[in-house]
This record gives C-alpha cells, structure tokens and sequence, in this order.
C-alpha cells in the first residue's frame, strides 16, 4: 500500500482559494499513491480563530467539492484533512457578525452547529467517512469554546490491490487519548490516520504518541503534521508513516515536504501473530 503524507506549509497571507489551488497541485503529483492524507484545518488555519468562521462551509462546499473533484482526477483515496464543517443555520449567524466566529454569541454544547470535521474521499470522488473530532485542544477557549465535540469513534473500510484496509480515524489532540484508539482497534482498525496541526514547542510530544500508539495497538499510523508559521504559531512539522512495530517508515523534517513509503499490510497480521499481546487485555 503505498501511502503519501501532505505536510502543507503555509503562512497568514495566503488567501484560502490560492490555498485549494495549491493543495490540488501537490494532490496531482501523487497519483501513485493508494492513500493520500493532508494536514488538519489547512482550509482555515489551526491556531487562526478569527479564519476559521470565512474558511466554514457544508460538506456540500467548495473545498470539499474540490478535494473530491482532485480525488477522483487522480484515481486514489484522499483523506483531505480537516475543515471547519458548519450547519447552514450556523453559516448565518456567522454571516451576522461579518464570520468572526470568536464573535458569535455564547452557546450551548449541540446549538453552535460547528465542528472540526475530517473527510476520507475514494477514488471516484465520493464521501466513504467523515469524522468530527472528539477531543478538542484550547482547555476552555478555542475549539472548546467554538466548535461542537464529535460523538461517533469511526473506522472505514478502503480497498487497495484486493484487500480490504480498515483505517481508523482521529485528529491532532486526539492522540493524547489512548482509549480512543483502543476503542479504533476493536472496531477493526490496522492503519490509524492522523492530520494535524501541531505547533513546535510540543513536537516531541507528538512523535513520541504517535509511536506509542503504533506500539501499544500494533497498528500502523500515518500522522500528517502542518509546516509554516500562522497566527503567531510555529508548526511542528515531523510527519511520520509509522509500521505496526512503530518503525519509522517515513518521515518529515520542519519544511513543507510530502513524505511517502510503501506499508506492508501483511506484516501488520504478522506483527500481532508474533507477538499476540493484544490477546492478554484484561481491562
């Protein structure tokens, strides 16, 4: 299987159609690839808040619509990052206070209508999963505070060279919570797939979970950092494609780069057989 990982750099002065524009270009160069995987938020920033309320739109919108238009260009499955996924009704009080979702009025957790929202896409252009982040960075403020907590753990099945893949979806924070990926794994999951946006200072951090929970659920993972500097925020970069052992297979320096390598999925099985801790939880 071979897989290829986006690590997008940008900064705050690139308008979001130049942004779609671009992601297009470097999706185009990777039609080799089985699985193609892009950053969290690219459409709108990570740590940008006052961006993210002119970036929401429905899954209906233009930059899915031109991720499943690339998709199927190319002829592979596209896990396009994340995006801000907004309800209509919410794209109208983001249009009362001229998009500046940090304007919005107070709301109730299940009332903002707002998410921070994944999308795999295969390779004819069509939604097979979407998955709404479940833990949400800002310890109050931020995602917290703006966006909706996603509900449902997902797993999708993809089918690359006759086989049937599961992959397991999460995002950025959400690698701090190992019991999600525990609960990814007893849903079938061999390969867990991570966009981020992960800034600097804690970039040890995120290579050190990301090997963790390859290791600790005999799982592969493809976790897709972003590069650049936006909002006063260096990213991390150090994307990483990761075997069921937590080998490096591939990996990313700062700068915006695309990473690929070739995943043997047998060896995902033979890793488990070899060495079958999973069958001793008690827990």
């Amino acid at each position: 299987m071979r897989i290829s990982g986006i690590q997008l750099g940008y900064d705050d002065d690139e308008t979001l159609e130049d942004r779609v524009r671009r992601v297009s270009d470097l999706v185009r160069t990777q039609r080799a690839a089985d699985l193609i995987v892009l950053p969290e938020l690219w459409p709108s920033t990570g740590f940008g808040y006052r961006r993210w309320g002119a970036a929401a739109q429905t899954l209906e919108g233009p930059v899915v619509t031109a991720m499943r238009e690339v998709a199927r260009e190319v002829g592979s499955h596209l896990h396009m990052g994340s995006f801000i996924e907004a309800t209509p009704e919410a794209l109208d009080r983001l249009a009362s206070v001229d998009h500046d979702v940090t304007a919005l009025p107070e709301l109730a957790d299940g009332e903002r209508g707002l998410w921070n929202t994944s999308v795999l896409i295969d390779p004819a252009g069509d939604i097979v999963a979407t998955y709404r982040k479940i833990h949400r960075f800002g310890f109050g403020n931020g995602e917290p505070r703006l966006l909706e907590a996603g509900e449902d753990i997902v797993t999708a099945d993809i089918e690359v060279d006759g086989r049937t893949v599961t992959l397991g979806l999460a995002t950025c924070y959400d690698l701090r919570f190992p019991e999600l990926f525990r609960s990814l794994l007893d849903q079938g999951a061999e390969v867990f797939v991570v966009p981020a946006a992960w800034p600097a200072p804690r970039v040890d951090h995120w290579s050190l979970l990301s090997r963790a929970r390859a290791a600790e659920d005999f799982c592969a993972v493809v976790a897709v950092n972003t590069a650049g500097f936006h909002s006063k925020t260096q990213m991390g970069g150090h994307s990483v494609i990761l075997d069921a052992s937590a080998d490096v297979l591939a990996e990313a320096g700062e700068a915006e780069t695309i990473i690929t390598a070739d995943l043997d999925l047998e060896s995902i099985r033979e890793r488990r057989s070899a060495f079958p801790a999973l069958g001793d939880r008690r827990l």
